[in-house]
């Protein structure tokens, strides 16, 4: 791109800027030199068609043209253990600490579509997250909290849709104007069947209710987010950063190949998309992920699915710091691990960020693990001078190569993906990867790779195979008492006991009425979540007519 085109480009980003609106703060260097909103090239530079602008296709240095200067990243700390109670009381410490956002965390039963009081739910209710049995446990979890002007992120797949029942009908026991709900619902089945294994029915009827769910928010709460593409989980069980990019972008190509085959329009669908991103230790490698993400998603809307606005062609995203990365040996090295996987999402421009905290590896956080966490990006957005200046490490000739890099190995991916199905389209390559384990055993591969070279010692991990002198204190640990599972097993039969069952079975028969004749099934399902139907009751009632799934042997 020669100088002239240069200008001309700069000119476009300098209009879109002054459009835009900026908040009102120094941006200034610590020594009180002022600094412009972004930088670029002098003179002539051939990568420039692929770098661009802030604001402007291809979206490689961000979706917005003002960077941070419009809006910061949101402070959405994933929380949730023990009961429906103890969280809320956690979710307003971190609302009134600072944060922008909540993310719920879910128990093991409700992740897996069970009941607290499921024979299969012993001794883990609430200890990996929050219990949430029905609708009344949704509005405890969000008790003083304005549903209708907090955005809520929920991590859960399987049983997503339930779940979001549950969540509209806590929101109308306020009173909420619930059209105007804005939040994520994660609903990545592909991932599920790929590296986290909390499914519940075979693909395609999973397939069935994302589709049903992204109709009915799409003409119901447009401003709600109903998938988020989570490679978090796939980097999370061994994947390298190539694969975690190329598995998820091809994740969310088949959620978009689902609109497009229900007749939605792909310019209203699409901005409804989000994906959720691990941040690991390798700080240049994680922001050229990230970067590289946003530029393959825009040009694959844009040549591919024929996505014409903008907003159809932006990747929007979530990033949490890598928890394994985290150790148990000399915690406290956490923070720092913590710290600087935070600062290359926020390098990389992520619109929303969780923190680890130091002890995640060992229990769920303590509270002041969970405000060191908190204080982590606080200190990272007010003393750092990162909210100043967009895409600051853009034209690094490390940072480019190596997002250029990433590109081509994603690109080959996909490539093969598509080729597994054979008739063309990203979905048929995802089941037929699923049903012969493909990505499990290319994630595998990667995982024995890089264990390999840490216990080889090529791979140095400070605490575990070098310097690992310890004179710090045993740390004291979040433990949740089993008097908290057996309070949810009575206050569940209590609720049961209360309920009007008529009701509750009218609506689950009509429900699975739906699901048959390939019907919307939400309109039901939130009669049943109105009614008090438990998420086990909602779950287990579709599994005559769609069964059950169960991973094949593989070894």
């Amino acid at each position: 791109m020669d100088r002239d085109e240069i200008e001309a480009g700069r000119a476009r980003w300098q209009e879109r800027y002054e459009a835009a609106r900026q908040a009102d703060r120094d941006y200034t260097t610590l020594s009180g030199t002022e600094v412009d909103p972004v930088y670029g090239p002098t003179g002539a530079d051939d990568r420039m068609e692929r770098i661009g602008w802030p604001g402007e296709f291809p979206f490689t240095r961000g979706i917005h043209p003002t960077g941070y200067r419009g809006k910061p990243w949101t402070i959405r700390q994933f929380a949730g253990f023990g009961s429906a109670r103890q969280t809320n009381e956690r979710y307003k410490m971190i609302l009134a600490e600072g944060g922008g956002g909540l993310s719920v965390a879910f128990d093991m039963p409700t992740l897996m579509g069970r009941d607290s009081d499921d024979s299969r739910a012993l001794g883990e209710v609430g200890h990996c997250g929050v219990a949430i049995d029905s609708a009344a446990d949704m509005e405890v979890l969000f008790d003083g909290i304005d549903l209708a002007a907090t955005t809520t992120s929920m991590t859960i797949s399987g049983p997503a849709v339930p779940v979001f029942c549950m969540y509209v009908v806590a929101a109308e026991r306020q009173e909420a104007d619930t059209s105007v709900l804005n939040g994520t619902l994660q609903t990545d089945i592909f991932k599920e069947y790929i590296a986290q294994k909390e499914w519940i029915y075979p693909p395609e009827p999973h397939l069935k209710l994302i589709g049903d769910l992204m109709e009915y928010v799409d003409e119901n709460i447009p401003a709600y987010k109903p998938l988020s593409v989570s490679g978090y989980h796939i980097r999370e069980a061994g994947a390298t950063a190539a694969q975690e990019l190329a598995f998820t972008l091809a994740d969310g190509f088949g959620y978009v190949e689902l609109g497009l085959s229900r007749g939605m329009d792909v310019d209203r669908f699409a901005p409804g998309l989000s994906f959720f991103f691990d941040a690991h230790i390798d700080f240049f490698e994680e922001i050229a992920k990230l970067r590289a993400a946003r530029r393959i998603w825009a040009r694959w809307m844009r040549d591919v699915y024929g996505a014409k606005t903008d907003r159809a062609q932006w990747l929007r995203f979530h990033t949490q710091t890598a928890g394994v990365s985290l150790t148990a040996q000399q915690p406290d090295n956490n923070i720092v691990r913590t710290a600087v996987e935070a600062l290359a999402a926020v390098l990389a421009g992520t619109n929303s960020l969780h923190t680890n905290a130091l002890d995640e590896v060992l229990a769920l956080p303590s509270e002041k693990a969970a405000q060191i966490a908190l204080r982590t990006q606080q200190v990272l957005a007010e003393e750092t001078g990162v909210l100043n200046v967009a895409d600051p490490l853009g034209g690094s000739w490390y940072v480019e190569a190596l997002t250029d890099r990433l590109e081509a190995e994603a690109e080959k991916i996909f490539a093969r993906i598509k080729d597994i199905g054979g008739d063309g389209t990203m979905t048929a390559g995802l089941l037929r990867g699923i049903e012969d384990g493909w990505f499990i055993s290319q994630i595998a591969d990667s995982a024995f790779e890089y264990q390999v070279a840490l216990e080889k010692g090529d791979k140095r991990v400070v605490g575990v195979n070098v310097l690992t002198g310890d004179i710090s204190e045993q740390l004291e640990i979040l433990r949740v008492s089993h008097e908290v599972e057996l309070e949810q097993r009575a206050t569940l039969a209590d609720r049961r006991a209360r309920r009007d069952q008529g009701a509750v079975d009218d609506a689950l028969r009509r429900m699975v009425d739906d699901a048959d004749a390939g019907r919307n099934t939400v309109p039901a399902m939130l009669d049943a979540a109105r009614a008090e139907a438990t998420l086990g009751e909602i779950c287990n009632a579709l599994k005559p007519l769609w069964g059950e799934y169960r991973e094949p042997a593989r070894f």
